[in-house]
């Protein structure tokens, strides 16, 4: 199947240069030519032009008022300036208002040839930009589907909390500090925050400051040149260039050694980055929002915690309370997460009877909103026609009454037996999920790996 022909928009009124571009041009590409400003914005509106030869010294308006015009009402047409010999300033002012390239006259094919391929290549990366846009946009629509896009609930907690959100979002560049046990949904409020704000349609970025390597902080955060260290294969753009004029969220920001919280605190004061393997400091504009499972205690008092660091990141603190200090919450959070993992799994689960709202509600929820949502994906899978029924949770039953007889085997003060079995309740409610079980029981994955081995606990 032959390629489309491409078609070129050539003003000059001039009839020579008129004719010699034509010339050159017309055995690759369908050529159009207007000797007036009005003759080419005819042509504009009844063919699909892609490119324009615009000469500046023309009657009716000059060049630069024809490149501002195509500019704003044909934005993907690509549009190419002929200058006199040394009228640079023209051309200066021609590239800034966004013109592709320009040549000069007298002109050769060569300099024609050559603006074309340039204006070409213009094309092809603001195609691949707009493409790579769109699939970040694409991006954040499946994340926000996935995370959703605004606290779930009515209780008092969580109106106050979206009253917070809507009211930092509106600052343009406010540090915020999410405090919360693991699972209560921070990093949803963080995505909140963003997605409320003026850079919304910007980049969010989020790090989970306990996995940073101590060796590796600068790379990941500022970026590296390619050769700056061993393995450094290429350059390689940190946290605070990828997500400029964005969002980044710090979470679990109270696990950071105190030589990682100078340096931090450092860049957060500066506003500015070096990447590794150069000089040159980079201002960067991006909201910090940072996180910790950590109480205010411990945060505010300066003994694990930089206080510097607390003030920073601390402008604007809100707290997320416990699922279990929320249980009115529940019957809303449940039809949500029902509606979701249905819909997911293909199934028509149309009514919830009131008994499981009860199970749900007498239930302490240690892992919070997390727990929740992986309760109820497996009561789901469970369900087998269109009522959610008690019977779908048949482990948190068992895990219930475990907990009413024996307060789950708390009743032993043999430490070793209480760590064992706290362990293998993380384990119950993250379905053997490793990773999930140790942000429950807020440890680093190989800690916990360390404990499966010493308890001899096999999944």
């Amino acid at each position: 199947m032959e390629e489309p022909l491409v078609n070129i928009l050539i003003i000059d009124d001039d009839p020579i240069y008129r004719r010699l571009s034509s010339s050159i041009l017309k055995e690759r590409f369908n050529v159009f030519a207007a000797e007036a400003p009005s003759v080419a914005f005819q042509i504009l509106k009844s063919q699909k032009i892609h490119y324009v030869i615009c000469d500046y010294r023309l009657p009716e308006m000059d060049g630069l008022e024809v490149l501002a015009k195509i500019k704003s009402d044909y934005p993907s047409v690509e549009v190419i300036m002929i200058s006199d010999s040394g009228d640079m300033d023209t051309v200066i002012e021609a590239l800034r208002r966004g013109a592709a390239d320009y040549f000069k006259k007298p002109f050769t094919p060569t300099d024609i040839w050559m603006s074309i391929e340039k204006a070409q290549k213009l094309a092809a990366l603001k195609q691949s930009y707009f493409s790579e846009k769109n699939k970040n946009t694409q991006l954040k629509q499946i994340v926000d589907r996935e995370f959703g896009v605004e606290m779930i609930g009515s209780s008092k907690a969580i109106a106050e909390i979206k009253n917070q959100m809507r009211m930092v979002a509106k600052t343009p560049d406010t540090s915020v500090l999410i405090l919360g046990e693991s699972g209560t949904g921070k990093e949803l409020v963080a995505r909140g925050i963003h997605n409320l704000s003026k850079r919304k349609e910007e980049f969010f970025g989020a790090v989970n400051m306990s996995a940073i390597p101590e060796n590796l902080f600068e790379s990941e955060f500022f970026g590296h040149k390619k050769g700056s260290f061993t393995g450094a294969i290429g350059d390689k753009a940190g946290w605070f260039e990828t997500a400029n004029k964005g969002t980044l969220f710090l979470d679990e920001i109270g696990e950071m050694t105190p030589n990682l919280q100078v340096k931090l605190l450092r860049v957060l004061e500066d506003r500015t980055f070096t990447k590794v393997g150069t000089q040159n400091a980079h201002p960067f504009d991006i909201r910090i929002v940072a996180a910790t499972n950590k109480p205010m205690e411990i945060i505010s008092l300066g003994k694990e915690f930089r206080i510097d660091l607390f003030h920073r990141i601390g402008t604007f603190i809100i707290y997320l309370p416990p699922l279990r200090e929320r249980i009115s919450d529940i019957p809303e959070l449940v039809k949500y997460f029902v509606d979701m993992f249905a819909l997911k799994m293909g199934k028509s689960i149309t009514k919830i009877q009131p008994e499981v709202i009860d199970l749900l509600s007498n239930y302490t929820f240690p892992g919070n909103i997390r727990e929740l949502r992986n309760i109820l994906e497996r009561a789901v899978i469970l369900c087998t026609d269109t009522t959610l029924r008690p019977e779908s949770f048949s482990l948190m039953n068992t895990i219930m009454k475990s907990e009413k007889t024996s307060d789950f085997g708390l009743n032993t003060l043999n430490l070793e037996e209480v760590e064992k079995l706290v362990i293998l309740r993380a384990l119950e409610i993250s379905r053997n999920n490793k990773s999930e079980a140790a942000r429950l029981l807020n440890i680093e994955w190989n800690a916990l790996y360390r404990r499966l081995q010493k308890f001899a606990i096999k999944i």
